[in-house]
């Protein structure tokens, strides 16, 4: 196993960029302890979360294909083995935070776990003609076997369990995530919340109720945010969180970052649907 993260790594550093924002989101980052058992283990631009136990770990996100061969060495400086990662999920299956899902898992020999929509682009390795970015991003690699998620039914891997809670919007399978991590007698609500920016190709129209529902879907999901217990919120890209401002100031837990993000993305989404209405 040593000699294929070895080879995986090199063969990760000499490939070349996915895009032209792909260096400045895959710069190093090292990584940290966020509360308890969760540890930030990504690149300085792309989140992907570590939660360990003694049974084994979870992963949230893989960033890009190149982030490999840094998220390995952020989790061997934190003390972990990549092996003894046991479940593998995501937040949205795009490159910049699945695109390293694969080969995470050839290295670990880990399960993974996604919702239906995004369980299905997992494994066709092709991008949904209903993803509103179809058209303008990659594809990720092809993942033979993955798990179908239930909405709000908790999946463990080791002895770390968590939830998910399917957020559209962004995509048509986001996923958002919510566990407790527990340092000495403190126990805190940690919630991943996929993006829910109405980010889309040219031409794409969210408000195409015909096509896709997807105001719908972002509103359902901005209720989720509202609603949840959240003392520390993570976001994909992090700076979409504040994430290193709130690092800075040593001041991780806020219970009303969820309710801020939900109504910044319900505001872009309102502005974005009255260009729409313009057209």
């Amino acid at each position: 196993m040593f000699f294929l993260m070895v080879v995986a790594q090199l063969a990760a550093q000499d490939r070349p960029s996915s895009c032209k924002d792909c260096p400045t989101w895959n710069l190093p980052q090292k990584p940290f302890k966020i509360h308890g058992n969760t540890y930030y283990v990504g690149t300085h631009g792309l989140s992907t979360i570590l939660i360990t136990s003694d049974a084994g770990h979870v992963l949230i996100d893989g960033a890009l294909s190149e982030s490999v061969p840094h998220i390995v060495a952020n989790i061997r400086t934190l003390g972990f083995k990549v092996e003894d990662i046991k479940l593998i999920v995501n937040s949205h299956v795009h490159f910049d935070h699945a695109g390293g899902i694969a080969e995470l898992q050839k290295l670990s020999g880990a399960r993974v776990a996604a919702s239906p929509w995004t369980a299905d682009v997992l494994k066709k390795g092709a991008v949904a003609r209903d993803d509103p970015q179809f058209g303008i991003i990659i594809p990720t690699a092809k993942i033979a076997r993955v798990e179908i998620l239930k909405d709000g039914e908790r999946v463990s891997g080791g002895a770390v369990a968590l939830t998910p809670h399917f957020t559209p919007g962004h995509t048509p399978g986001g996923t958002s995530w919510t566990w407790q991590s527990c340092e000495n007698s403190r126990c805190l609500q940690l919630v991943y919340a996929d993006s829910l920016s109405p980010v889309s190709a040219d031409g794409y129209l969210y408000s195409h109720r015909e096509k896709y529902p997807h105001a719908e879907d972002f509103e359902r999901s901005f209720a989720f945010l509202e609603s949840t217990p959240c003392d520390i919120l993570i976001t994909p890209h992090p700076d979409a969180s504040n994430l290193w401002e709130r690092l800075e100031k040593r001041a991780l837990s806020d219970p009303a970052a969820c309710k801020t993000l939900a109504k910044d993305m319900r505001d872009r989404l309102k502005n974005r649907l009255a260009t729409e209405v313009v057209k």
